[in-house]
């Protein structure tokens, strides 16, 4: 009788250890979990040795990513530092700023607070509208000058305080000039406007008088080389710049070239002598029947004033437009 309880006792004390070991038993789950803890714990001394770090992979990849959207901003950004034209000293007239126009470049405009800067379009050109990026703090308002085909519109700019940027989209019946404008404490841009090469070219092709002799006949304009350098003295017929056709040299004037003496060519030849060279007259154009290495234009006789048109040597310039 005492046995029976006693198996009996034994029996139900088996049974609950069983029932709780049962219990107890972790799910698959979390078996897993230990597993992979317990090998990361064993990589991460090797990991260290060898100066790996084991969460590595994550930190990559999130990097890599902010790499990549890095990239095209940086790409954006030295794009438009490419694309900037300054002024130049070359291309003052007086104290208008003028710019060689060229397809995507972004023109440079200084401000000032209490002052007026104006951007001047072609002469015919005609507004269509004008696009800022700030309105607020930038005051801009047009007019317009001259009538008929000397009908001009000027673009009036003012901040109204120094330290400021932004941008300007100008559309016109024409084309669509981007200008970046920045405001200084007192230095301010009076006045910019452009010069048109294509223009210009067209025009020369029209020439009256030119016949068969037309000066750019079978000239693209992707063939012309700009690539030729405006020093020396700065009287008002200064040029604002060459360029070549591969045949002939184009050298452009501003306005004043025709309100006074027009100044003669000489060619530098061997020994840095100068010579004379044929040439002609074509409006605000010297046409140069023959490409050069250096040329002078010289006007005065004890007080000359000497402006020398060097090419630099290089075919960079080619389908450009430079200063």
């Amino acid at each position: 009788m005492i046995r029976a309880a006693f198996l009996a006792l034994a029996s139900v004390s088996l049974a609950g250890c069983v029932g709780s070991a049962a219990a107890a038993r972790p799910k698959a789950s979390y078996a897993a979990a230990r597993l992979a803890d317990r090998a990361t714990d064993a990589a991460a001394p090797s990991a260290a040795r060898s100066g790996v770090s084991a969460v590595a992979g994550p930190r990559v990849l999130k990097s890599a990513r902010r790499s990549h959207r890095a990239r095209p901003l940086s790409r954006v950004e030295a794009a438009n530092r490419a694309a900037v034209s300054e002024p130049s000293p070359d291309g003052y007239v007086g104290a208008l700023q003028v710019y060689p126009w060229a397809e995507g470049a972004l023109y440079r405009l200084y401000a000032a607070p209490e002052e007026v800067s104006d951007i001047v379009l072609q002469p015919g050109e005609s507004l269509v509208s004008v696009a800022a990026g700030d309105t607020v703090r930038w005051i801009i308002g047009d007019t317009t000058s001259g009538a008929g085909p000397t009908r001009r519109t000027h673009i009036l700019v003012k901040p109204s305080a120094p330290g400021l940027t932004t941008n300007l989209v100008i559309a016109t019946d024409r084309r669509v000039y981007h200008v970046e404008a920045q405001s200084t404490a007192r230095t301010a841009m009076t006045s910019i406007s452009w010069t048109y090469p294509d223009d210009a070219l067209l025009a020369l092709r029209g020439a009256p008088g030119a016949g068969s002799e037309a000066v750019t006949a079978g000239a693209g304009i992707d063939s012309l080389n700009f690539g030729y350098r405006i020093e020396g003295d700065k009287p008002p017929w200064r040029p604002l710049r060459a360029f070549d056709d591969g045949r002939q040299v184009f050298i452009e004037f501003p306005a004043a070239l025709e309100q006074g003496e027009a100044p003669p060519l000489f060619v530098t030849g061997e020994g840095g002598q100068p010579e004379l060279v044929n040439y002609r007259v074509r409006g605000r154009y010297y046409v140069v029947d023959r490409l050069f290495s250096a040329a002078e234009l010289r006007l005065g006789e004890r007080h000359q004033q000497i402006v020398r048109i060097v090419r630099d040597g290089s075919e960079q310039g080619r389908g450009r437009r430079h200063p």
